[in-house]
């Protein structure tokens, strides 16, 4: 039975997902910017962040990225965190504030595919682990060109394939089979919807940047268990909430149990180390 995918309705139930897991997402964040960190610093760089900076941090979810450009940028820069969900945009403001960064920081309810931002009025436009998940891809870097002043430069940090993200790509198959989902068609948002070789650095040249580069990231996730990998995910992960709303309470469950039995070859005598490789690629208007 063919599906006909609805990106309006995608878009609702995305945000609604990430407002029930706004509060995980951001309790998990120690772990997050430590798996991430090395991505983020590239992607940071590669959108020359630096101090005075105007940057727009696109689908900034909890905002760990969001801080550390404005670690960079302030006191004179600033950072507009975006998101479509006002629950996680409301930890990463907290987060700034925490940090004395609320000068700095100021967040949005945006969907990242009608950023209604001033055009040409930032200097960085940076999005981590956003881009896969939007419908129309080629209207999102549309405003995100249009954001930036000549000469601005965009970086993203996306999943490379599923081969080499088993720990998420594992938890995606099993789900998909338990709950009989068809697989995404091409140019379906998805996890791993721009990890293919040259994939994300070609949208951006079809979005107008020029200067296009890109770098994998070996990012291996590292917790003490298969079993605390599958507790941040079933906790965290919206994709997969997404995915398995079809199946009962029970279905759930035997599902994650499956899911842990598999992730389970990922430890070894120091923990768990679920292989994940990241792309991060950029460009300049």
């Amino acid at each position: 039975m063919s599906v006909t995918f609805d990106p309006v309705r995608y878009k609702e139930t995305t945000r609604a997902q990430w407002q029930d897991a706004a509060p995980a997402w951001h309790a998990w964040g120690p772990t997050l910017e430590t798996w991430l960190g090395e991505a983020t610093t590239l992607m940071l760089d590669a959108a020359n962040v630096t101090a005075g900076s105007a940057v727009l941090d696109v689908a900034a979810g909890a905002g760990g990225q969001t801080l550390a450009a404005a670690r960079r940028v302030a006191p004179s820069g600033h950072v507009l965190a975006t998101d479509i969900s006002p629950a996680i945009l409301e930890r990463a403001a907290a987060d700034a504030a925490a940090e004395g960064l609320d000068d700095v920081v100021r967040v949005r309810e945006l969907d990242g595919e009608r950023l209604d931002v001033e055009a040409g009025t930032f200097d960085a436009v940076v999005s981590r682990l956003g881009l896969i998940y939007f419908p129309d891809r080629a209207a999102a870097l549309a405003g995100q060109y249009r954001a930036l002043r000549a000469g601005g430069r965009v970086a993203a940090v996306v999943y490379s394939t599923a081969e080499r993200n088993a720990f998420f790509s594992v938890p995606v198959s099993i789900i998909r089979r338990r709950a009989q989902l068809p697989a995404p068609a091409p140019g379906q948002p998805g996890p791993f919807s721009l990890g293919g070789p040259g994939v994300l650095e070609d949208a951006l040249r079809r979005a107008g940047f020029r200067d296009v580069g890109g770098r994998t990231v070996p990012a291996p996730l590292r917790l003490p268990s298969a079993a605390e990998c599958v507790r941040f995910e079933r906790e965290s992960f919206g994709a997969l909430h997404q995915m398995l709303a079809g199946l009962s309470p029970e279905e759930r469950d035997a599902a994650w149990q499956e899911i842990t039995e598999e992730l389970a070859a990922h430890e070894t005598g120091d923990g768990f180390e679920g292989p994940c490789e990241l792309v991060v690629a950029w460009g300049v208007k």
